[in-house]
Parts: structure tokens; sequence; C-alpha cells
């Protein structure tokens, strides 16, 4: 491991350098890259020089302790080799996990697909609290939310929406949110007192950009029609929605929302082209199915993840066994808590696996 840290302290020590350089200044885009680069790589450089730095103490006290007759300063010795190795055990930790590979699609935008499943009305009702949910939980950590396409019921709920999160790690922050959210409580659609439970399937997809993935302009069909539902005067007066189809794998997107046409099938294609990303992963993860066992990570759709309970007031996630108490804090979009846990279970699955590889 110490081999491995020194070599990426020198390739840190040398994109430093040629940060300075007037000819990589003058170049935005290799400057631009060199500077992310440089900040993946600060916290690990940190924490391994401050590592190699405990290392020294840890040695300098064991010589001490094996060649000294001096008690007080053996003393000092043992107090120096106790706290050192506590140190270097919590450093060595952190290092670990930083070496891991990094999911690529982290640090990008995200886009959420939310929609109501078993339950009718009731199951739409749960699909526009979550959609709540979330954009509270964006909120809270600066992200900037847009909803792209969406088809209401006249009650207030959602039968499907899509929402895009932008912001620096969105998707590290939304990715274990993929699959079916359960949902327990008497129906507010329902004057009896009996619990039903309903479903919503979302589905979070990292948003991706041209060069992540093109599409072929001959692959697609592109249909215009009015736009139905609440949406103001242009409603069934201008042929402003957009159908796309992607003719080789039939996916479909629809957007309705904007006045405009131009906007409509902007927003379409984004949608469109983050779907076939994320089906594209999932076919490379297929190949690699035992590693996409060994993840928490971005589960399958179809997979119940996660049931609220509104009589016992609790959110159990069935991937970790975790249940707490606080589901108005967590539909409020209070989400922390969850995510750090699924993300910390994640991270050892992972540890696991790279320490039985070796």
């Amino acid at each position: 491991m110490l081999d491995k840290l020194e070599e990426i302290e020198k390739t840190y020590i040398e994109i430093q350098k040629q940060l300075c350089l007037p000819e990589i200044i003058a170049d935005i885009p290799r400057y631009t890259a060199l500077l992310k680069e440089e900040k993946k790589l600060k916290p690990l450089v940190e924490n391994y020089r401050e590592y190699v730095t405990q290392l020294d103490r840890i040695k300098e006290a064991q010589k001490i302790l094996d060649d000294s007759s001096d008690r007080e300063l053996k003393d000092l010795a043992e107090l120096q080799l106790t706290e050192s190795k506590q140190i270097a055990d919590e450093l060595q930790e952190k290092i670990e996990i930083l070496l891991l590979p990094a999911d690529p699609n982290d640090e990008k935008n995200v886009i959420i697909e939310i929609r109501a499943g078993a339950g009718g009305e009731e199951a739409a009702l749960f699909a526009a609290s979550l959609h709540r949910m979330y954009s509270m939980y964006a909120d809270s950590l600066g992200y900037k939310t847009e909803i792209l396409n969406a088809n209401e019921t006249g009650l207030g709920g959602i039968k499907e929406l899509t929402m895009e999160v932008s912001g620096n790690g969105a998707y590290s922050r939304f990715k274990f949110e993929s699959g079916v959210h359960r949902v327990q409580r008497v129906p507010e659609t329902e004057s009896g007192g009996r619990i039903h439970t309903s479903t919503v399937t979302v589905a979070v997809l990292p948003e991706a950009e041209e060069i992540d993935f093109h599409i072929n302009s001959d692959d697609l069909q592109i249909d215009t029609y009015r736009a139905s539902g609440a949406g103001g005067q242009h409603v069934n007066k201008t042929d402003s929605a957009i159908r796309i189809t992607h003719i080789p794998t039939g996916t479909v997107v629809e957007c309705q929302d904007e006045r405009s046409q131009h906007k409509n099938k902007d927003r379409a294609l984004k949608i469109l082209r983050s779907r076939l990303y994320e089906a594209e992963l999932a076919k490379q993860a297929a190949a690699i199915a035992d590693e996409r066992r060994s993840q928490v990570g971005t589960g399958d759709r179809s997979e119940r993840i996660r049931t609220y309970n509104f009589p016992q007031g609790r959110v159990s996630d069935h991937r970790i066994n975790l249940t707490l108490y606080k589901i108005e804090e967590i539909l409020n979009g209070d989400l922390d808590e969850l995510v750090d846990a699924l993300f910390m279970a994640d991270t050892a699955i992972k540890l696991q696996k790279e320490a039985e590889r070796l």
C-alpha cells in the first residue's frame, strides 16, 4: 500500500508543478482537468503524509523503549507509541476507503424518475410526497431542482414525474434511492380506518452529457402533439408537447411542461440520453454480476428497498436492516442519516471485497 501511495504523491506533486506553468494556465480545458485531479488526490495525499509521520513517531518511540534506561523517557515514549498507533490505525482506515475505486458518476447531476405503482390514487399521492422529500433534501444540500416532466392527478397526486437535481456530487447523495418505496397508512382518499399498502417506483439516473453517450439522430422518431392536463392557456392550443422514440431500444420519452416545443425537445433528449446511459451501465454491471451483488448501491428499480409505516412512525430500509422512528423528519427532507448509513454499508462491502481480492 505504501508503494502505491508514494506513487500517488509523486503524481500529485507533478500536477501541482504543471498547474504553475503558463502554457497550462492558458489551456483552460487542460488546466481545469488538472485542477480537478489535484482536488481528487489532495485528501489521499494529506492523509498519507500524516500516516508516514505517525509511522516515524512509532519507530522513534519503539527505539527509545528498546534502547533507553531512563524510566521517565520510556514512560513518555510509551504514551507516544500508544497515541501514534491509534492515529495511524485511523488514518489507515481512511486511506483504504480513499483508495477504493470511485464511482465515475458520483459528481454528476442526477435525473430522478418517480412513478406511482400499486395503490391507485393513494400511490399517486405518496409519489407527490416523495417528490417533495427529494426536493427538500436537495435544497438542504444547496442543490438546484427542476421538474422536467410531470403527469399529475386531479387530487394533487403524481402518476409520474421526472426531476433534475443539479450540483456537485448530486448523484452520490441520491443514487441509493433507486427501487420500490412502499407506504403503509390509512389513505387520505378513504374515510375508514383500514391501513393500505401502496408502492412508488423511483429510478435514479446519472445525467449523461453528449460526451458520455452519443445519440444518432437517425435513430430517433420525434412526434409533436398537443399538451394535456394542467398547464395554462397553451394546453390543447399548440403542438408544443414532444414525444421522442429511440428506435433501436424502443425507449419513449414525453415532455409537455414547457410552452416551447424547442425546450420540451431539449428536456426530452436530456432524459432519453440519461436513460440510455443508465441502461448501458446496467448492461456492463450484469457482465460483472458478482460486483453488482457486492454493492448496496444503485439497486434494481424492481427491488423493494424501503417501507414508510405511518401508524408506527417508522421508516425501514430493507437493504441494511435499518429502522428509524422519524418518518415526519425524513419526509421533510432529513435524509442524511439514511444516506450516510447506506454509504457506510456500501463502503464496508467494497472494502471486504477488496481484501478478499488481495
